[in-house]
């Protein structure tokens, strides 16, 4: 029919009645066939080009209210629509064309992604929560294929072992492995977050911890242990520490970092420290998680538990998240890491503790005197340094690994690269103390006018400060606070000796001499 020159009512009403429609648009169909192109979609309707909600302005308006909107609306200043509004009406005036009406201008803001508006209205943090995650996360194909490690402050007070005296509040790093969720290392302490802490971690997570929840005296099972493949950790400064570096490249530990500006890569980690959090707040002593939550709440008063009783309560409290469903994995931690290793395999452990850590130790630099090295005034000897002695011309520097925990020894890497030897102090009569006493000792002696720092001088004072915090210890919480580090970095040690075989390290040799400092130290 539409192609007879001349369609009659009579035809028209033919078709209609055939297809169901009027008159009318049985005309429409035949008009839309002849200005196609002989397609079947030549009889879909066209899209108006008008009406209500269309854009019936000139180009020439809709290019002043777009100009307008991007240099006025979309700015930190955040104007009003009728201050938008009056400046288009007053530049379409310029221009000589007819300004829009407001509602108009309200809805071509309306039709503008919100995330856009947002950040440039509010700032990127602002428009954060209505952007997509963005960006592919890596793939987590295995147990340890992925690790995260992060810190957080508990919100709890401990108190000191001896007086049960409030000390206050400890720092817990965790790591979680990414692909069954399970928390793989742990670490309590007193010191802030630090390479030290990283390190710790770590060695908790590769190793066995069997003979660490025996010393604990804990009834519990964790049999999740092994080295990661990769390592993914934010950007802090003990993430990027030079001992975390060259530990990881010498057991083959891949190094990721998460983007910047994309804190979500970091959620595993974060959401499991959360519920760490939740759970601490039902013992007695916490702080909650903000004043509002604590109320008239007096957690100074009612703390209760030591630094390892709460070790103890967060063990217990690990071995029970393994074994709760986790709502993404619908399944327990445990359940997952099981079916892992029975899909990929037992995952290896370090036999070694103490020697792994020792990779994972701050790092020093020194040149080798003939009487061997000196770190912060303090002199190290051992008769398996004369070899390196006799070559001492080279004028190469040495790498030394020293744990801030106890300085009484440090960790010399051999010129080729491939062990670790230990040197003691040259004096065998010194004390073992912790790096902190050590400075706190440089500060008292230089307030005191001493220029020139004598070693024994050094640990007289060590020793005078520890007589002084001992007595004091009731008097203040950071007396307190002080001696209660010690005693916890003592036993902390004492655990990890017990878990390495007897003959890993052998007794060192000590000689007396003296040694010229060269202080090039990376900060713990």
């Amino acid at each position: 029919m539409a192609a007879l020159a001349t369609v009659t009512h009579g035809a028209a009403d033919s078709a209609a009645e055939e297809l169901g429609l009027s008159r009318r648009q049985v005309y429409i169909l035949i008009g839309r066939h002849r200005k196609g192109t002989g397609l079947l979609t030549d009889l879909a309707p066209g899209r108006s080009a008008g009406g209500r909600g269309g854009r019936r302005l000139s180009e020439p308006v809709e290019a002043v209210i777009r100009e307008v909107i991007r240099r006025t609306y979309l700015t930190k200043q955040k104007p009003s629509l009728a201050v938008v509004h009056r400046q288009i009406v007053r530049e379409c005036k310029t221009l000589g064309l007819t300004g829009p009406a407001r509602n108009t201008v309200a809805i071509r803001i309306e039709a503008l992604h919100p995330v856009e508006v947002t950040r440039s209205r509010e700032g990127s943090d602002a428009a954060r929560p209505l952007q997509s995650a963005g960006g592919t996360v890596p793939e987590i194909m295995a147990p340890l294929d992925q690790v995260q490690i992060d810190h957080t402050v508990i919100d709890l007070i401990v108190v000191d072992d001896r007086d049960r005296q409030p000390i206050g509040r400890p720092y817990l790093t965790v790591a979680i492995d990414g692909y069954s969720r399970c928390i793989l290392g742990m670490v309590v302490t007193l010191e802030a977050p630090s390479a030290v802490s990283v390190g710790l971690c770590i060695a908790h997570m590769a190793c066995d911890k069997r003979p660490w929840i025996e010393a604990l005296g804990v009834d519990a099972a964790w049999p999740m242990s092994g080295k990661p493949k990769v390592l993914f950790l934010d950007n802090a400064s003990e993430f990027k520490s030079e001992a975390l570096r060259r530990g990881c490249e010498q057991h083959g530990i891949k190094l990721s970092y998460r983007p910047l500006g994309r804190p979500h890569y970091g959620g595993i980690v974060e959401r499991i420290i959360g519920t760490v959090m939740q759970r601490v707040h039902e013992l007695p002593g916490t702080t909650f998680s903000n004043p509002g939550q604590r109320g008239g709440y007096d957690a100074d008063k009612m703390s209760a538990l030591t630094l390892t009783e709460l070790e103890r309560w967060l063990t217990l409290a690990v071995a029970s998240y393994h074994g709760s469903i986790h709502t993404s994995l619908n399944q327990t931690p445990a359940g997952r890491w099981d079916g892992g290793v029975r899909e990929f395999g037992e995952q290896p452990v370090v036999s070694h503790p103490a020697a792994f850590l020792i990779d994972f130790l701050p790092v020093i630099r020194r040149q080798i005197t003939r009487t061997g090295f000196v770190i912060d005034h303090v002199h190290y000897f051992a008769n398996a340094l004369k070899p390196w002695i006799a070559r001492r011309d080279r004028d190469e520097k040495f790498v030394i690994r020293r744990d801030p925990r106890d300085i009484s020894r440090v960790w010399v890497l051999e010129p080729e690269g491939t062990a670790y030897v230990e040197v003691p102090y040259r004096t065998i009569s010194h004390p073992a103390v912790t790096l902190w006493e050590h400075r706190q000792a440089l500060v008292r002696l230089r307030q005191q006018g001493h220029d020139q720092v004598n070693e024994e001088a050094l640990f007289r004072t060590i020793d005078q400060m520890r007589e002084i915090a001992a007595a004091a210890q009731r008097a203040t919480r950071r007396s307190r606070r002080d001696l209660q580090r010690r005693r916890h970095l003592q036993a902390s040690e004492s655990v990890a000796e017990a878990s390495a075989p007897p003959d890993e390290m052998p007794p060192p040799d000590r000689d007396a001499a003296t040694a010229r400092p060269f202080e090039e130290v990376e900060q713990w």
